[in-house]
């Protein structure tokens, strides 16, 4: 097993799957959640339209379209209140759920976003480390087809905390 830690465009990259961090709707919305339905086009918003939203900690997949990926599993993250509202259960489960599908789907690459670090607020150190923590526990207690995991970071900051963890 393969971890990464990209700065960059989760939409461009060549990989099996990209994981978007979505909104219940999983009808679009900002950030990475936007910029990824803006690139896959319309045929992604038809799709999601018949999945029935997706509750928070959970995951469902639909294909790429226009992305180079062949497909997206969408996973909702938690809004960061304050941390008293099993926000670090709930954000462990978006990666667990999105393995679990990826593995599901004989996925063997698959590129993580920060989840819920932009206007859900999650603390990025935080964020980063249950990510790095639940993804390497996965990896190393279960068995999994994945070949590659790829951190993909779009600012600064959570990349240099992502580049920590690596080494």
């Amino acid at each position: 097993m393969k971890l990464t830690v990209l700065f960059g465009d989760i939409t461009k990259l060549h990989v099996e799957a990209i994981v978007n961090a979505a909104n219940n709707s999983l009808l679009g919305g900002g950030g990475v959640d936007g910029a990824i339905h803006r690139a896959a086009g319309p045929q992604l918003l038809e799709e999601c339209k018949r999945l029935g939203g997706c509750q928070t900690g959970k995951a469902k997949i639909t294909k790429a379209y226009r992305l180079p990926a062949k497909y997206i599993i969408h996973t909702v993250g938690p809004i960061y209140q304050d941390g008293k509202h099993h926000e670090a259960q709930l954000l462990a489960s978006c990666y667990r759920e999105s393995i679990r599908l990826a593995n599901e789907y004989l996925i063997k690459s698959l590129a993580f976003p920060c989840i819920s670090t932009g206007v859900y607020g999650y603390p990025k150190e935080e964020a980063c480390n249950i990510a790095w923590n639940t993804v390497n526990h996965i990896i190393s207690e279960e068995i999994s087809i994945l070949e590659e995991i790829i951190f993909v970071c779009f600012e600064q900051k959570s990349y240099r905390l992502y580049q920590s963890l690596l080494s």
